[in-house]
């Protein structure tokens, strides 16, 4: 099934790798996602000090919980990607993991460096709300 939601691009702003904006349809149910952090089934940090590999491990854990609320990536309607760093490279890695995982689905995003994040060797968490027509 197609997604509902619809992403926003604007030729009078910069050319971003991903939409300005996005919407959902009148009727739409919203799926607020708790952070997703790199953590395993025993609530360990995984991949400590690869801010690649805990990317990645957030995505997986985003994808498990939409699932669960009956959604899949393509019914994300916003990002926000959350990095324990204050070193652009940093940034970049993180977000090229997510970037990636979104494919041709490049919703409104937002990248930020923090100075901590709330588990023990936590170094990215990702933060979602999708929208989906039941």
């Amino acid at each position: 099934m197609p997604s509902s939601v619809q992403l926003i691009r604007s030729s009078s702003l910069s050319d971003a790798p991903y939409a300005y904006a996005a919407t959902a349809p009148a009727g739409a149910r919203l799926i607020f996602l708790a952070g997703s952090c790199p953590l395993d089934r025993d609530g360990a940090t995984v991949a400590v000090g690869d801010y690649a590999g805990q990317a990645a491990a957030c995505v997986e854990t985003m994808t498990q919980a939409l699932a669960a609320a009956g959604a899949t990536i393509e019914d994300v309607i916003s990002t926000r990607v959350l990095v324990a760093s204050s070193e652009r490279a940093d940034l970049v890695t993180a977000w090229g993991v997510v970037r990636d995982a979104f494919g041709d689905h490049d919703v409104p995003s937002t990248l930020l460096g923090v100075t901590v994040l709330g588990y023990a060797d936590q170094l990215v968490e990702l933060e979602a709300v999708a929208a989906v027509v039941d």
